[in-house]
């Protein structure tokens, strides 16, 4: 059974910073792509930041030089930092493992982040 399981949400000031982690398990996590999306209310949901399995990553304009993915293929985790961060990031942060040729994409329940002005 796959699992992806977001924790690090919460309230943050504009200018902070949040770390959020998404623990896998059921997937060979060292040779899967993953990546970090988000949803406002109202809005369709967006890709955030990608990450291979080799490490190269891409992000959305919107978080260029905010935001991290990194991941630790020891531990099955991958991270979204975010930095910096403006009351439009705020939204419901979900972790995701893309399909491949051998397995459908799979979605953690998501974690709130909620940035003030």
């Amino acid at each position: 059974q796959v699992r992806l399981v977001e924790s690090g949400g919460g309230l943050v000031q504009a200018g902070g910073s949040l770390r959020l982690s998404c623990a896998a398990s059921g997937i060979i996590f060292g040779i899967s792509s993953m990546a970090w999306y988000r949803q406002a209310p109202g809005k369709q949901r967006e890709l955030v930041a990608t990450i291979t399995s080799g490490g190269s990553t891409n992000y959305a304009d919107s978080v260029k030089g905010r935001f991290t993915i990194s991941r630790d293929n020891a531990q099955d985790t991958v991270y979204l930092q975010m930095n910096t961060l403006k009351p439009e990031d705020t939204a419901v942060y979900y972790c995701n493992a893309p399909r491949t040729i051998s397995r459908r994409e799979y979605w953690g329940q998501g974690t709130q982040v909620t940035v003030s002005s």
